[in-house]
């Protein structure tokens, strides 16, 4: 399929083109996302070594920290830029390479059955804006799975855009104005202004509905957590996080109410632990 014919596709080519997703982890509240996601994953995976599937792995963050950790850990992602960008991370270790970084669809893995240890799945849950093709990809998470195997799914907050509108005082624009109030009508992020501070076409969700989709797709849900909490939202964050007491203050506050249900969605980024049924 063309990118005119899937304009979803297109957007995504689009938002990502700049290269800014290989940075995004090492700026400002950036920094807060990878460690706490990199300390949920820590808390989850089994031991090494494992196949692990990244699926929407970007530019191989996270894929390229495994396979240092011994990992067997393989990378899909639909913008071919991110997988250009993830091969060449991965050859710059070229003692702990990624088993394989290829282009795919999260909604059709190209994997044998039960054949995977871990899914990790930190970008098709906002970048499917349909609710069936989440599932689908769920579904091929669960597929791929051994049964047992181990599910890290993210996705974005429903209330991530009204918040950041209020910290970074973006609701002066009628146009950023309209966007937030679409997300919260029904979580549809449209962006049709040429702003990428807005960010691309997504789904934010509920934090109920990840494990809602969880559910229907067939898998045991576990538990939902904060990623980022509400931490993202200092107005003096690089003063907390240069320093190392103040760091480690502001962890030890997102980690106290990663899993407090009131707060949950105050975090930008949202985690759902899930499994493969095990057979009976």
């Amino acid at each position: 399929m063309s990118n005119s014919e899937n304009p979803l596709l297109n957007d995504l080519l689009i938002h990502y083109e700049s290269s800014y997703e290989a940075q995004r982890l090492t700026r400002a509240s950036g920094q807060l996302e990878l460690v706490r996601t990199q300390e949920l994953v820590t808390r989850y995976l089994p031991p090494a070594p494992a196949v692990l599937f990244d699926v929407g792995g970007g530019a191989g963050v996270y894929a390229c920290w495994l396979a240092k950790q011994g990992y067997e850990t393989h990378l899909i992602d639909a913008v071919p830029l991110h997988v250009e960008q993830a091969q060449q991370a991965s050859d710059n270790q070229p003692d702990y390479p990624l088993a394989s970084a290829t282009v795919g669809d999260a909604r059709q893995l190209n994997r044998p059955d039960s054949s995977v240890d871990v899914v990790l799945m930190f970008g098709p849950l906002y970048h499917l804006t349909e609710r069936a093709d989440r599932l689908a990809a769920l579904g091929e998470a669960q597929r791929i799975l051994r049964p047992g195997g181990l599910l890290l799914a993210v996705g974005i907050s429903r209330f991530a855009s009204s918040m950041d509108g209020l910290f970074r005082g973006l609701l002066d624009d009628p146009q950023f104005v309209e966007i937030v109030q679409q997300d919260l009508i029904d979580g549809q992020h449209r962006n049709p202004t040429n702003n990428p501070a807005y960010f691309t076409t997504a789904y934010f969700h509920h934090p109920q509905e990840l494990r809602a989709e969880v559910d229907e797709a067939g898998l045991q849900y576990e538990e939902t957590l904060a990623i980022e909490g509400p931490g993202w939202l200092l107005q003096n964050f690089a003063e907390h996080w240069t320093d190392q007491t103040r760091r480690e203050r502001l962890l030890t506050v997102v980690r106290s109410v990663e899993s407090e249900a009131s707060l949950i969605g105050a975090s930008a980024h949202i985690m759902v632990v899930a499994r493969k049924k095990s057979r009976s």
